[in-house]
């Protein structure tokens, strides 16, 4: 037990760059909190101790702010960072090195028996008020962004972002990676809503990118061949990043 609350405590440490001491982890942590008190409430429910288990839980989420049903399964290093208003259902299962944010949901779509809720593998990151519902599989090392809703299943090492979640292609990336170099958050605005600001923000963020590729391809070719740029030529073109920002205002 006392192993398993070191690596425990060890994992805040390895997660959050805010943590100092192992006491103030211990005292200040209302994850660990957690933790520790649903290992005792699921140990008690696996013993069939139900209404002690269930009653272990409710001072749990009186002390923490953190829900979390006995019946779940937990694995190692887990970690529950801030923890304010985080949901874990009953049939929920959760892998080794699992990190989740504040206000993070994993509930059921259905109140019919049996598996109800998500399944997270090892090192899945859920973002701060997310929403992971049903009986589906976030598959090992994936992401999932602050406030998306997930009902489908996540493939290993996917990010997925917004409301309904999508999965981040290789030009989803590049297109969120372009938008943050402008200042802009193209965050949680997918490619299949017909809104067309939505299309027009997806042409920019794409041309912009493509832009910018065949300018550094131009701009090493003419390297190779000896020709030297000036200053006003290397430097990227200035984008107003309030641009965007006052389209969708």
């Amino acid at each position: 037990m006392f192993r398993q609350l070191r690596e425990d405590i060890r994992a805040v440490f390895d997660r959050d760059p805010a943590a100092r001491s192992f006491w103030e982890v211990l005292t200040c942590y209302p994850g660990i909190h957690a933790l520790i008190l649903h290992r005792l409430a699921h140990w008690l429910w696996g013993h069939r101790l139900r209404w002690l288990a269930r009653f272990t839980a409710h001072v749990s989420r009186f002390l923490t702010g953190i829900e979390i049903h006995p019946g779940a399964t937990i694995g190692r290093r887990f970690f529950i960072d801030h923890g304010m208003g985080v949901v874990i259902g009953e049939t929920a299962e959760i892998g080794d090195d699992v990190t989740l944010y504040h206000g993070v949901t994993l509930g059921g779509t259905s109140w019919n028996k049996g598996k109800r809720h998500p399944t997270l593998e090892s090192g899945v990151v859920v973002g701060a008020g997310a929403k992971v519902l049903g009986p589906i599989v976030i598959s090992a090392g994936a992401k999932v962004g602050s406030n998306a809703v997930v009902t489908k299943a996540v493939p290993a090492g996917a990010t997925a972002v917004g409301n309904p979640a999508r999965i981040l292609d290789p030009q989803s990336r590049e297109r969120e990676a372009q938008a943050e170099k402008m200042g802009f958050s193209a965050y949680a605005v997918g490619r299949d809503q017909d809104d067309p600001l939505v299309k027009a923000i997806h042409g920019l963020l794409d041309h912009a990118a493509e832009t910018d590729r065949r300018l550094t391809s131009l701009l090493r070719e003419l390297a190779e061949q000896g020709v030297k740029c000036d200053e006003e030529v290397q430097a990227a073109d200035r984008f107003d990043p309030q641009y965007l920002s006052k389209i969708v205002d």
